[in-house]
C-alpha cells in the first residue's frame, strides 16, 4: 500500500470515529480500527515473518494497544488534522503509549525471553534486536551529569557509551542475572552505561580535575570566536588531513568509512536506524565499528585538540 493510500485510509478511519456518538460502542469499535491501523507502524513488537509474537512481546503489544485506545478515545475530538498533520500526531501518540507501558517488568520479561533462546538462533537475534528497540524507547537510560564538559561534546561520548552499552547487552545478554540489583532489570543495563560512560571520559582523558577542552577560554568574551573542543574535532575529523578517518572502513566499503559514519551522525544528525538503511549495514555493526574507531583514534584526536589549544 502506498503512503497516500495509508494516509487516506488513517484520514477516513479519523474522520468516522468523529462522526459517532461520544460513549457509544460503535465509536469504540471504529477507534479500536483506527488504533488497529495506527499501529501497523509501530516501532516495536513486529512479528518475525508470518510467526506469531512472544508472550512478552504480545504482552506489550496488547497493554500499548489499550493505552492508545484510552488516550485516543480522551484526546480525538480536539485533534485538528489542519494544525498538525495526522501521521505525525498518530505516530506520537503511539510512541507516548509505548513509553507509557515499557515498564522495568515488561523490558525484564523481554530479555529473559531473549536469553532462554539458543545462541545464534534467529529467534533469539529477533528477541535481542527488540528488547534493545524497546529499551531506547522507555526512555529508562540514565543520563549522568555532565560536569565540565560542553554540551555538545558530552552529547557525543553519551551516545557512544549508549550504543557500546546497547551492543554490550545485545552481545553478553547471557552474563544478565535477575537476582542482581533487586531484580531491576534496568540497574543491569545503566550501571554498564554509566560505567561505559567514565571509560570513554577517560579515553579522551577528560577528568573532573584536567579536562581537555578549552570551555575556560569560552568564557572570556575577547576570545568568543574560540571554536570548541567539539568544533575542532568536527573539523579535524572532516578536513582528515592526514587520510586515516576516510580509509578505515566497515568490509571495504567506500561508503561506509569512520569519517562517512560520523559526519552522518554529528552533523548531520542522522539516527543509527537512518545510517544502517542508507548503508545497508546492520545497526550493531554500525556502532561496535564506531566505538573500535574512537577507541583507536582517541589518542590522534586528543593530541590534535591539544595543539590547537
Amino acid at each position: 500500500m502506498s503512503n497516500t493510500s495509508q494516509k487516506t485510509e488513517l484520514l477516513n478511519l479519523l474522520l468516522k470515529v468523529k462522526q459517532t456518538v461520544p460513549g457509544s460502542i460503535e465509536r469504540r469499535q471504529t477507534l479500536t480500527k483506527l488504533v488497529d491501523r495506527i499501529l501497523r507502524s509501530r516501532p516495536i513488537c513486529r512479528p518475525l515473518k508470518d510467526q506469531p509474537l512472544s508472550r512478552a512481546c504480545q504482552d506489550i503489544y496488547q497493554a500499548a494497544r489499550q493505552q492508545l485506545l484510552g488516550s485516543l478515545y480522551s484526546e480525538i475530538d480536539r485533534y485538528n488534522p489542519e494544525n498538525e498533520p495526522l501521521r505525525q500526531w498518530a505516530n506520537l501518540r503511539m510512541r507516548e503509549a509505548f513509553q507509557d507501558i515499557l515498564t522495568d517488568n515488561r523490558l525484564k520479561q523481554l530479555a529473559l525471553e531473549a536469553k532462554q533462546q539458543s545462541a545464534q538462533t534467529q529467534q533469539r537475534q529477533y528477541l535481542l534486536t527488540e528488547l534493545i528497540n524497546a529499551i531506547q524507547l522507555s526512555r529508562r537510560l540514565i543520563r549522568p551529569r555532565r560536569g565540565e564538559l560542553s554540551r555538545d561534546f558530552y552529547n557525543v561520548i553519551y551516545d557512544d557509551a549508549v550504543n557500546r552499552t546497547l551492543l554490550y547487552v545485545f552481545q553478553k545478554i547471557d552474563l544478565y542475572d535477575p537476582e542482581r540489583g533487586n531484580g531491576v532489570f534496568m540497574n543491569w543495563v545503566n550501571f554498564r552505561l554509566d560505567r561505559t560512560l567514565r571509560d570513554i571520559r577517560a579515553s579522551y582523558q577528560i577528568t573532573q580535575d584536567k579536562p581537555i577542552a578549552i570551555e575556560e577560554i569560552e568564557t572570556i568574551g575577547e576570545t568568543q570566536d574560540v571554536p570548541t573542543t567539539f568544533e575542532i574535532i568536527m573539523q579535524y575529523i572532516e578536513h582528515d588531513p592526514d587520510k586515516i578517518f576516510k580509509q578505515e572502513v566497515i568490509k571495504k566499503n567506500p561508503n561506509a568509512s569512520f569519517q562517512a559514519i560520523f559526519l552522518a551522525k554529528r552533523i548531520q544528525g542522522k539516527s543509527w536506524k537512518e545510517i544502517s538503511q542508507d548503508l545497508g549495514i546492520p545497526v550493531t555493526t554500525l556502532s561496535s565499528f564506531y566505538w573500535r574507531c574512537i577507541q583507536r583514534f582517541a589518542p590522534k584526536i586528543r593530541q590534535y585538540v591539544q595543539d590547537c589549544a
